[in-house]
């Protein structure tokens, strides 16, 4: 189960009803598969949201990979081998992928990536050591440590989020629960917060999500059952929105997820196999939809987006990708097809 592995390191009506008129690009999707050292991939019909398998797919990884994030240039794609404490660069061709060797050491157990819109660097949360490893990109997507790489957090990250700006770095952990906050500089980290989430001690954040303009924060605190609201400051620190943490019909919301066009949250509710979704209001607030919640698979625990914002895709810890097509005018959710992935995935991305 992805939790517990978080825990100690560290995705019916027609298709045609949510068809995406004049986009022919296609869109590949790639799912870290842990148990079976392994990357899925599959191109998504950018006018439909159907999958199919990219050929050669399954690729294989390192031991245990649990987490993949794509360079802008979309060329490159990383991931993080928790099972070995190292990183694999692939690069990308026609959605198939290819590793380039040697693989790149970094700390203990290596569960978290996120990279800067420019892609200049790559950060690596390191749940084993409770440190974040940072790698300058050069030529070819190759990787090298900054200096003072790794850098300690004090606490083992079980999730991690760039901002937008790619001027801040969010870090949550537990016991007790909260957000770290870390200017950067050149790729360096230096601790600006640490703000307290959920409405107890035992609240455990696995679930982070930011706007697509920067000006808002959400945590998912399991087991508390609540998401925690915060407006983010010019300078990355964290207020809490008046009425957070919220509860309702949350149920160990594991993974967050805030649509393209900055209007929905979406929480994946792991223990109800279900997903919570809300409106983002001006101030940031949260409101339920009416509609809220839409059903799942067997413990959803990860969600993505398309490129169009019109499919969000759920990673099923039994072993699936669940594809539900986004109504953009009133934030409902429709499943329409689910594909397997012989085991659980750890972590999904998404390029155009």
């Amino acid at each position: 189960m992805l939790k517990k592995a978080a825990a100690l390191l560290f995705v019916s009506v027609t298709i045609a009803s949510f068809v995406s008129c004049g986009t022919t690009q296609s869109h590949y999707v790639y799912v870290t598969i842990p148990a079976a050292n392994q990357i899925v991939a599959y191109r998504e019909d950018p006018n439909s949201g159907v999958l199919t398998a990219v050929a050669g797919s399954p690729f294989p990884t390192g031991s245990a990979p649990q987490a993949v994030v794509i360079h802008p240039s979309k060329k490159f794609l990383y991931v993080a081998n928790s099972g070995d404490n190292d990183l694999s660069l692939f690069t990308i061709a026609s959605g198939g992928l290819t590793e380039v060797t040697p693989r790149t050491p970094t700390d203990i157990t290596p569960s978290l990536l996120a990279m800067d819109p420019a892609g200049k660097f790559l950060y690596v949360g390191n749940s084993g050591s409770h440190t974040i490893s940072v790698f300058s990109i050069g030529s070819g997507g190759a990787l090298k440590a900054v200096s003072g790489s790794p850098f300690p957090v004090g606490l083992s990250p079980l999730n991690m989020k760039l901002s937008p700006s790619g001027n801040f770095l969010y870090v949550t952990g537990s016991q007790p629960g909260v957000v770290l906050v870390f200017s950067l500089t050149a790729g360096v980290p230096s601790p600006i917060a640490v703000v307290p989430t959920g409405a107890s001690p035992q609240a455990s954040p696995f679930g982070l999500a930011i706007d697509p303009k920067g000006s808002f924060l959400y945590v998912g605190n399991a087991p508390d059952n609540t998401i925690s609201e915060f407006t983010i400051g010019s300078n990355g620190s964290l207020t809490a929105i008046g009425g957070s943490p919220i509860g309702g019909t949350l149920n160990d919301p594991f993974s967050l997820f805030v649509d393209g066009s900055g209007k929905y949250l979406y929480a994946a509710n792991e223990a109800s196999g279900n997903l919570a979704a809300y409106t983002i209001g001006s101030s940031g607030a949260l409101t339920l939809l009416t509609n809220s919640p839409f059903a799942a698979g067997t413990q959803p625990s990860l969600i993505a987006g398309d490129p169009n914002g019109k499919y969000v895709l759920v990673g099923m810890q039994s072993g699936s990708i669940q594809v539900f097509g986004l109504d953009t005018s009133t934030g409902t959710l429709t499943s329409f097809a689910t594909y397997s992935t012989g085991n659980g995935p750890s972590s999904i991305a998404v390029v155009q």
